[in-house]
């Protein structure tokens, strides 16, 4: 890997984290494996950028499509482990997070993350990109390899009901 793209990467590496965790619906160790599977891919020269869009928008797309291929692996795996568990010892798999990560969660980032979670997930994609990437509607449509037109009507939309939700809720009206 060149230098070059060393620094940009170093200097991505927040955001990247960001959107990595955001694809990874919070789930921090996930998160962390994405990145360094999208790191891995671009350091062994399987990924190249050909300079059709920004190098932080290509980037963002990378790790989006690692981190829907970990996804589905981890899917597969954990049906395959849900059988046998069951099977041997006849006691249902139980997937959900330890709860004592839950408590760590800060009220706030909790509340808005279950509004964004309460949007449908293109909405609350583009959402990620616009106001935590920062990356504009043209850049997200590229991440997400849809219409530019589509981007401004899942960020509208999205906009609207995450105003709505956040508005009538109780942590708001305190």
């Amino acid at each position: 890997m060149e230098r070059e793209t060393a620094d940009i990467l170093e200097t991505l590496h927040p955001d990247a984290f960001g959107w990595a965790l955001h694809c990874c619906a919070g789930d921090t160790s996930r998160a962390e494996d994405v990145l360094q599977n999208a790191y891995f891919k671009l350091a062994s020269g399987r990924l190249h950028h050909a300079g059709a869009s920004s190098f932080k928008t290509w980037w963002f797309g990378v790790i989006r499509y690692t981190a829907h291929e970990e996804f589905r692996r981890l899917r597969y795996r954990e049906s395959l482990l849900g059988r046998l568990i069951v099977h041997l010892s006849g006691e249902a798999y139980d997937p959900r997070p330890n709860p004592v990560k839950q408590i760590e969660i800060d009220e706030r980032a909790l509340e808005m993350r279950t509004a964004l979670a309460q949007l449908p997930a293109r909405q609350a994609e583009v959402l990620h990109l616009v106001f935590y990437q920062d990356l504009t509607l043209n850049e997200a449509a590229q991440v997400m390899k849809i219409s530019l037109g589509s981007v401004r009507q899942h960020y509208e939309r999205g906009k609207a009901r995450l105003r709505h939700l956040l508005t009538n809720s109780s942590f708001y009206e305190i």
